[in-house]
């Protein structure tokens, strides 16, 4: 029902009869300025409705799929915002929503894994002989943690794909892809703990991100 009002709210809106709610109001105007493109909110509407069967994804690419449609469209509507119009910054978009998509998979499996719930890729769990139980127990070997590690890598390549763009990407799209900076400390952290993903450290705050995220955008780099 929520994904029906949504569904419904963005047809209003490209129909010009945008309802009288605040966020719908607020989303046409958005909308109307920036002229943004419709396809991108469909296309985030309908992976989360996929996404619906709580399922865990059968491998790498079915989470890189979802994480494009469903993280890298926000990016895309971030970089309209700011008026970049360049394939560049949209190849970065496109590889730092992948890996934004797979570091919130990783940083929520402790909690899922409490409602006995693993969206981690099946493909990967069965090269390690690891099953949903072990995440279910919280279990911190290392096959466990080889789970881990691979998964993690595959965001750290997206996010070595994202920075190779870096000198051709125009310095006003930096703003939209300045994520990295969670993402970078997010994977830092899980290194340094030997990729167990329960680790009770992982669950403290960086106070330093606000420091991090200043440097890079006072740097125009992310």
């Amino acid at each position: 029902m929520r994904l029906q009002f949504w569904r419904q709210l963005i047809e209003d809106i490209y129909s010009d009869n945008p309802p009288h709610q605040p966020i719908g109001i607020e989303l046409w105007k958005a909308v109307r300025k920036h002229k943004l493109t419709k396809r991108w909110f469909l296309r985030i509407i309908d992976e989360r409705e996929k996404n619906l069967n709580e399922k865990a994804h059968r491998n790498i690419q079915e989470l890189e799929s979802y994480a494009e449609n469903a993280q890298s469209s926000f990016i895309y509507l971030m970089l309209e915002v700011l008026g970049v119009k360049d394939i560049h910054a949209d190849h970065a978009a496109s590889h730092i929503g992948k890996a934004q998509g797979i570091v919130t998979c990783l940083r929520a499996t402790p909690y899922h894994s409490m409602r006995r719930k693993v969206y981690l890729p099946l493909d990967i769990c069965l090269l390690h002989g690891v099953s949903q139980e072990d995440f279910i127990r919280g279990s911190r070997e290392k096959n466990v943690r080889d789970v881990v590690f691979d998964v993690a890598s595959q965001a750290h390549v997206h996010l070595e794909h994202a920075r190779s763009f870096c000198k051709n990407v125009p310095p006003k799209a930096c703003p939209a892809l300045l994520q990295t900076v969670v993402l970078d400390d997010y994977l830092d952290r899980i290194r340094k703990v030997d990729f167990d993903v329960f680790h009770p450290s992982l669950r403290n705050r960086n106070m330093m991100l606000p420091f991090y995220l200043y440097i890079r955008s006072w740097r125009k780099i992310y």
